[in-house]
């Protein structure tokens, strides 16, 4: 999955399929390393999988290199399983799996459960008073107090921070979690002879949440979305961009949430989220590093075999639909321009993912690609240029996007026909062969380079476990890019970029002053006249 855009999804890097490595060293690595068939088959010689009666998977996959284990539990829920009204609830809930447990994170729970449930009440009186018609401003500010003066009640019962403190007193590194469109993952790593402490803290988070500081973490987010969108002209695009590419599926909907959303949920939603998607059909977890399945099993039905098993959350109903018309969004800001378009494809399980996987790799993985060495290097029109699939996310169909910043002096205007220009290439001309060994042979180095970290591995594993139902789909995916041929490519370019099903998102510069007299806002048009438009603009 290459996603060519970072300003939306999880909260932390982590390599992909499309992380590709850098030329120079692919020919050392390939040398050095087995090959991908025996790697897969010493794969399966090692890795047990293991399924709990509640339903909850685990891959175990034994490396004993040294004394040290690393681990991935990949959710599948994400800002896609959210409806209106509790757009942010993924990523919230996020944050809540540090806060602790009736066992950890508090110096007398019962007393805390008592101050807590005070709380909710209040918070309910305060938004029913605030979303009445005819609020009482007075009323309202005493609620207010209120609220704010026991939740300060409730602080006093909290050791903070506690359930981070305790993976880090016995060892633990990488304590992480992320939040993505299809996904939420946690994962860190710990010595292989604290296993069992790690089975008993990553159990009871997931049996036991406590939804401490709740509102006060509310605010936190909220600081999160000023910063990352508001705050941010291209954030601001992207959150209008995907609203537009998007009409019907969840997709549309930021991972942050929308602020009138954060500001209005409770606690009692998260709980309700959380009780709907953290059942352990729902989760896989692998574990990859010096650990033997026979020892761990026993601890992992200990453990985890405790939680209920609760029912499997029912899929998504929505399916975008086909998309009959370019649509353009225009922001002017003060800002460096920006340019970005997107084109709808299949889900990540689609039989063309690898054809789009080898065109986002042609189009814009180092130096010697087509976008680069035209747009930045020849023309000299851009300072950048990425293009890839999985965007916002690739469980479901997903778009493609390629997107540029202009140079100093040129226009979006200038590197939409650049662009233009080389997707028309990969629909009218087949790639060279020098191109498409390029992109297998960096594909099957990624892999190999993938084999050598606990943590990467761990992650992969958990996701292709899920999102694709087998672990062995992470090693087959070198046989399925060896298997894209110039024609798949063509094929694949000339169904997927025509002008109807393409959205665009341009960021122009504007002077300050216009931007606060309200001409900032971004502007969508969609049909036969913004078609039109952009191809004024592309004559220019």
């Amino acid at each position: 999955m290459n996603h060519a855009l970072s300003l939306q999804g999880r909260h932390y890097g982590r390599g992909r399929l499309a992380s590709l490595l850098a030329a120079i060293a692919l020919a050392g690595v390939l040398a050095a390393a087995p090959a991908h068939a025996q790697s897969l088959e010493q794969a399966e010689k090692k890795i047990t999988v293991h399924k709990l009666a509640n339903g909850w998977t685990f891959i175990i996959y034994e490396r004993p290199m040294a004394p040290v284990f690393s681990f991935s539990s990949y959710v599948d829920v994400g800002s896609a399983q959210e409806v209106p009204g509790i757009t942010g609830l993924a990523h919230m809930f996020e944050h809540m799996a540090f806060k602790g447990t009736p066992n950890i994170g508090t110096t007398n729970y019962d007393k805390e459960k008592g101050a807590l449930d005070k709380i909710d009440a209040a918070y309910a009186a305060l938004d029913a008073e605030r979303r009445r018609p005819d609020a009482d401003p007075a009323k309202v500010a005493a609620l207010e107090k209120t609220f704010k003066d026991l939740q300060e009640d409730a602080d006093k019962f909290i050791v903070k921070n506690e359930f981070g403190e305790l993976v880090d007193r016995y060892g633990g590194v990488g304590l992480n979690a992320g939040t993505g469109a299809d996904s939420t993952e946690y994962h860190y790593s710990m010595p292989s002879n604290r296993i069992e402490l790690w089975a008993y803290l990553e159990s009871e988070r997931f049996m036991h949440p406590v939804f401490r500081e709740f509102y006060k973490e509310r605010d936190v987010v909220k600081e999160e979305r000023r910063l990352r969108t508001e705050s941010t002209p291209q954030g601001r695009l992207i959150e209008q961009f995907l609203a537009t590419a998007f009409t019907a599926h969840s997709y549309h909907q930021p991972t942050v949430g929308y602020m009138s959303d954060l500001n209005s949920f409770s606690r009692e939603d998260a709980e309700r989220f959380y009780k709907e998607h953290y059942v352990p059909s729902n989760i896989v977890t692998s574990l990859v590093g010096d650990v033997k399945a026979s020892q761990v099993i026993p601890i992992l039905d200990k453990y985890f075999g405790r939680i209920p098993k609760g029912e499997t959350p029912p899929p998504l109903r929505t399916v975008e639909p086909p998309q009959t018309s370019e649509k353009v969004i225009r922001m002017p800001d003060p800002a460096q321009p920006a340019y970005f378009e997107g084109y709808h494809k299949g889900a990540v399980t689609d039989p063309d993912e690898p054809a789009y996987e080898a065109m986002g790799q042609i189009l814009s993985t180092g130096r010697t690609s087509r976008l680069y060495r035209s747009l930045v290097r020849d023309k000299q029109i851009a300072v950048n240029a990425n293009a890839g699939s999985g965007f916002p996310g690739d469980k479901y169909p997903n778009l493609f996007v390629v997107s540029a910043v202009p140079a100093r002096g040129h226009s979006p205007e200038e590197v939409q026909t650049a662009i233009h220009a080389q997707l028309d290439r990969l629909k009218n001309e087949d790639v060279t062969d020098d191109e498409l060994t390029v992109v297998k042979t960096r594909t099957k180095a990624r892999l190999i380079r993938g084999l050598g970290a606990n943590q990467g591995l761990a992650v992969n594993l958990a996701e292709y476990q899920s999102m694709r139902g087998d672990w062995r789909e992470l090693f087959r995916a070198v046989d399925k890019i060896d298997k894209v041929t110039k024609a798949d490519i063509r094929r694949v370019a000339q169904k997927t970029f025509v002008d109807t099903n393409r959205t665009v998102g341009i960021l122009e510069t504007t002077s300050a002053k216009a931007a606060l007299s309200g001409s900032g806002d971004a502007q969508a048009t969609t049909g036969r006249a913004s078609q039109s438009d952009a191809q004024q603009e592309r004559g220019r």
